[in-house]
């Protein structure tokens, strides 16, 4: 893990290993309580110059949030400590969240809603916009599939729980596809990966940089992406108990306000960004670019999205993925204040 305190600074990510994922919540506690959706009580805010003191633990994955920050510059001058943990995709945070192992972290679409529909105390904070053309669905340059519809019948590789899963059902369905009728393969990206090129699997859906690295080291042929399909959001989430204390609270505030800051610099600074990325989780310039070209994060206001958000629980209830959500619950808008004078419309 990296700890930051006050100075910009790079350092490497170390890879947080949790043994439960997604699965373990939802096996203890097949739908959300009324409890678990609860927001968490709203205390006063504390002066930020008496965070000093204050570690704020931050999930992350690689290139994501730390990287965002500090090529931005915004982890100069901090008035508190971030500790940041990597990990390999959304739904470790959310139940590392759910554990109190760390206090916020950010995330794609699919695992807020699978993470409420397992009972996890934890609430939306901010919400970013992204485009979905990183998301992808992809095949072997030498595979007969020719449409989702193809898919029917064949293996896919996906991660459980993650924007890419949620992308893959919404694909399924537009195309009158029943889920049953796929073999879904469970890996993280990286075993994905390996299983991919292997050809070990007939498809792979996945997002950026994983899209960008395999596009440009091989032939990899694209089936379709999630722009056409899924609303293609990345969610800022915090646990319960860090909300209900004053001095994460104010913590958080201040780091949303950064981050949003950040969102938009790496929009106006295309090149400088995609440079940075590369660097920062050692890819090629070219699937930096490439990555980095289509996979922003914009910031933008919660409440905008929380119909879009709803349509697509709504789906993986309706597929019997999960037990009904209701994201405006899920939500907490307790920042839109502070938050207000950095967000823009959604695209």
């Amino acid at each position: 893990m990296t700890v930051i305190s006050g100075t910009r600074g790079r350092s490497g990510l170390l890879v947080g290993v949790f043994a439960l994922i997604m699965a373990a919540l939802l096996l203890v506690s097949g739908c959300a309580t009324r409890d678990s959706e609860a927001a968490a009580p709203e205390p006063e805010r504390v002066d930020l110059a008496g965070l000093s003191d204050l570690v704020l633990k931050v999930g992350d994955q690689k290139g994501g949030t730390e990287a965002i920050l500090t090529a931005a510059g915004q982890l100069e001058d901090l008035p508190y400590e971030i500790e940041f943990s990597t990990f390999t995709s959304g739904p470790p945070q959310v139940e590392a969240l759910n554990a109190g192992q760390i206090d916020l972290a950010v995330t794609g679409n699919t695992p807020p809603v699978f993470g409420a529909a397992a009972g996890a105390r934890v609430s939306i904070v901010s919400a970013y916009a992204n485009g979905g053309e990183g998301d992808q669905i992809l095949v072997r340059p030498d595979s007969d599939v020719g449409s989702v519809a193809d898919l029917a019948g064949r293996k896919v590789l996906v991660a459980k729980g993650t924007s890419a899963h949620g992308h893959l059902l919404l694909q399924l369905r537009k195309a009158g596809v029943d889920p049953e009728s796929v073999e879904l393969v469970f890996l993280q990206p990286a075993e994905a990966g390996s299983a991919f090129a292997r050809g070990d699997a007939d498809a792979w859906a996945i997002w950026d940089p994983y899209t960008a690295i395999a596009q440009t080291t091989s032939e990899t042929r694209t089936l379709t992406t999630a722009a056409e399909a899924s609303n293609g959001f990345w969610f800022g989430l915090a646990s319960h108990d860090a909300l209900a204390d004053p001095r994460r609270q104010t913590a958080i505030a201040d780091f949303l306000v950064r981050l949003a800051e950040a969102g938009t610099w790496t929009a106006e600074n295309p090149e400088e960004w995609a440079r940075f990325y590369g660097e920062a989780v050692d890819l090629t310039p070219e699937a930096a670019q490439l990555s980095q070209s289509r996979s922003t994060r914009q910031p933008v206001a919660l409440a905008d999205t929380i119909a879009r958000e709803q349509e697509l629980a709504d789906v993986f209830t309706e597929d019997g993925q999960i037990e009904s959500v209701d994201v405006a619950e899920l939500a907490d808008d307790r920042f839109a204040e502070d938050l207000a004078p950095v967000v823009g419309p959604l695209p």
